[in-house]
């Protein structure tokens, strides 16, 4: 009898529902190119290119992603330099520092954070506002 068979020994093997599953990219890692995920992920390394979430993304205080985002929920605590779409919750951390396009459904931006963008909520653009240089 194989190993591999053995019906008893396979029923020990627990696995982890899809649902709530999380990834993970730590400190100290670095990927380019494309991600896709159907679950919940934290980088706390750097992302350079495109990730595609289908849960919440949260990005780490030492965290730094150059490229595009597209999630369902975000928090971003790190450094963020590009396009951003959420569907739904787009929270930016104090320790935030973003650059880019946002475009979201609901937005929370704490004091402190560095949140240099173009954003567009719910269909409607926001303007950044200019200075008065008139005297």
């Amino acid at each position: 009898m194989s190993m591999f068979s053995n019906k008893k020994e396979n029923e020990n093997i627990k696995t982890v529902p899809v649902s709530t599953a999380i990834n993970s990219l730590v400190f100290g890692t670095s990927v380019k190119g494309e991600v896709f995920t159907e679950n919940d992920i934290r980088i706390d390394g750097k992302l350079t290119g495109k990730i595609e979430c289908k849960g919440k993304l949260i990005l780490g205080e030492k965290g730094l992603i150059d490229g595009d985002i597209i999630c369902e929920n975000a928090v971003i605590e790190g450094t963020f330099k590009g396009t951003i779409k959420v569907s739904d919750l787009f929270v930016v951390k104090e320790t935030a520092v973003i650059d880019g396009d946002v475009h979201t459904d609901k937005l929370s931006v704490e004091s402190g954070a560095k949140f240099n963008v173009t954003c567009m909520m719910g269909g409607q653009r926001i303007k950044p506002i200019k200075e008065n240089t008139a005297g």
